[in-house]
């Protein structure tokens, strides 16, 4: 496998481009703590070059066929399934991921690019005959112009495949801003795409932080912007961007909860909160954070929770045994550990601390990696802040319900609503806390639900900005605006100015 080395710039009109601010960041293997790249950080001029690029090769590829715009995507579909592997091993060798959990990423990315191939489908519009007397009507969907990705670290191959497949497909050329801690796999990606035949200019990479974010809200040749990130973050891009006139969908953060109630399978539900809490090493949106423990259900999960989570295999993520892998970065580990502090200081009971992980259990050459094991609190209260903010890492809190009401107006109280589970047999518990939770993406006996690539992808509350879930058909809809015609020949048009409102004759 060809690892992109350093220095680790920008991709802009089709060929690698070096930075031009002098500025940049370390890009680290999380498993070792050792440098393995430099990133440029780009400045508002590499942003300016990038946009003038896609500016540019818009006019073209918007008046390319739908089909034949789906023929390339076709091709880079291709090239994925014979590279996914390749883009596996970047991942965890900047993210930290086990490679297992690298590989499903990937192919939930494959899953947007599948869908976005039947882009000549997506964008039909509708056609009424005789609206009036000689009169037709029709709709149709065009492409916004310029338009541009900011993603987050954790997902650095699937979340920019939530948005770059369906915005080229629909016409739009595209500029992706990628996370500064693991930003090779972009590159791969635009150098795919362009063997699969992408003009060049079509998609383009601009390494870099707030100055490069901050340089495409103001740029006035963007028309669009699609962020995924915390809610702060997500909260200033969806006012910046949407002050400077451009259409916004701003993911932001969460705090997922899954209930458990008295009759759920203890076995599954316990998996199911191992894999979707400890996954990643938490560093997921849809990670769930808090366990809702209803009735004297907790008597029975705690023990065999509390032993999975001392038997977690941490591992090196190229160990095809490992269930989780390092921390991200340093920073992120120092945060994480603040919180579990946090926890203590506000009284929930630590039943196991995983900042006494030794890194010699993950592998040779871990020693100065930034590895923890997985933490578990109980007796979790609404009123602790690691039970209001997202810590983003491993670590989950148990919280006690009475009942189910009591469990969904604990969850409804929260500000986030993004992801949230319930697991029951009782086909009554399920149904009515599907229609009574106020999140936005639901899942009964299914611990992280994340929707499939036609189903659309999106929170409710402060964990969303904007008015459309990314990918799916209401990601056609972000990426378009719609145009309505309405058409008449002379021959039907009667003699004379009519000054009245027109109507159906």
């Amino acid at each position: 496998m060809q690892i992109i080395k350093t220095p680790i710039d920008h991709f802009i009109n089709g060929r690698m481009v070096a930075n031009t601010s002098g500025r940049t960041q370390d890009v680290t293997n999380p498993a070792t703590g050792s440098v393995t790249g430099v990133a440029g950080l780009a400045g508002a001029s590499d942003v300016d070059a990038a946009v003038a690029a896609a500016k540019a090769a818009f006019p073209a590829w918007a008046d390319t066929p739908p089909i034949r715009r789906a023929r390339v995507l076709f091709k880079f579909l291709e090239l994925l399934n014979i590279h996914k592997d390749e883009l596996a091993h970047l991942i965890t060798a900047e993210h930290g991921k086990v490679f297992t959990d690298a590989q499903g990423e990937v192919t939930r990315g494959i899953d947007i690019v599948e869908f976005a191939c039947g882009i000549p489908q997506l964008l039909k519009g509708d056609f009424t005959d005789q609206v009036s007397t000689g009169i037709d009507n029709w709709t149709l969907r065009q492409p916004l112009g310029v338009v541009a990705g900011i993603t987050p670290f954790n997902f650095p191959v699937m979340v920019p495949m939530w948005m770059f497949p369906v915005a080229i497909a629909a016409g739009n050329t595209f500029i992706l801003k990628p996370s500064p801690t693991d930003p090779s796999p972009s590159l791969r990606i635009a150098e795919l795409l362009k063997e699969a035949g992408l003009p060049d200019g079509v998609f383009n990479v601009v390494q870099g932080d707030k100055v490069a974010v901050d340089a495409l809200l103001e740029h006035p040749d963007v028309k669009a912007i699609s962020f995924v990130g915390s809610t702060p973050i997500a909260n200033y891009i969806y006012e910046t961007g949407a002050r400077h006139g451009k259409r916004v969908q701003a993911l932001g953060g969460a705090k997922n909860h899954m209930v458990v109630m008295p009759d759920a399978d203890i076995d599954q539900a316990v998996d199911a909160l191992i894999g979707s809490a400890y996954g990643s090493a938490g560093e997921r949106c849809m990670a769930i954070s808090v366990a809702v423990l209803v009735g004297d259900v907790a008597d029975r999960l705690l023990p065999k929770l509390i032993e999975r989570t001392n038997t977690l295999k941490v591992l090196d993520g190229e160990n095809l045994a490992a269930e989780m892998g390092p921390i991200v970065t340093k920073a992120a580990h120092e945060r994480i550990t603040g919180y579990i502090a946090l926890g203590e200081q506000e009284g929930a009971k630590l039943l196991v601390d995983g900042r006494g992980f030794d890194a010699k259990k993950a592998g040779d050459g871990c020693d100065d990696g930034f590895w923890m094991g997985g933490t578990l609190f109980d007796h979790v209260t609404p009123e602790m802040r690691i039970y209001k903010e997202e810590i983003f890492g491993p670590v989950l809190g148990c919280v006690r319900a009475h009942d189910l009401a009591e469990a969904v107006d604990l969850i409804n109280d929260h500000e986030f609503g993004n992801g949230v589970s319930c697991f029951t047999r009782d086909g009554n518990v399920a149904r009515e806390f599907s229609r009574r939770i106020q999140v936005g993406m639901v899942g009964i006996n299914v611990p992280i639900p994340v929707p499939m690539a036609w189903h659309g992808f999106g929170g409710w509350k402060r964990s969303l900005f904007g008015d459309m879930h990314a990918y799916g058909e209401e990601g056609v809809r972000f990426y378009t605006k719609q145009k309505s015609v309405m058409q008449r020949w002379p021959e039907s048009i009667g003699k004379g100015a009519e000054f009245v409102m027109p109507t159906a004759k």
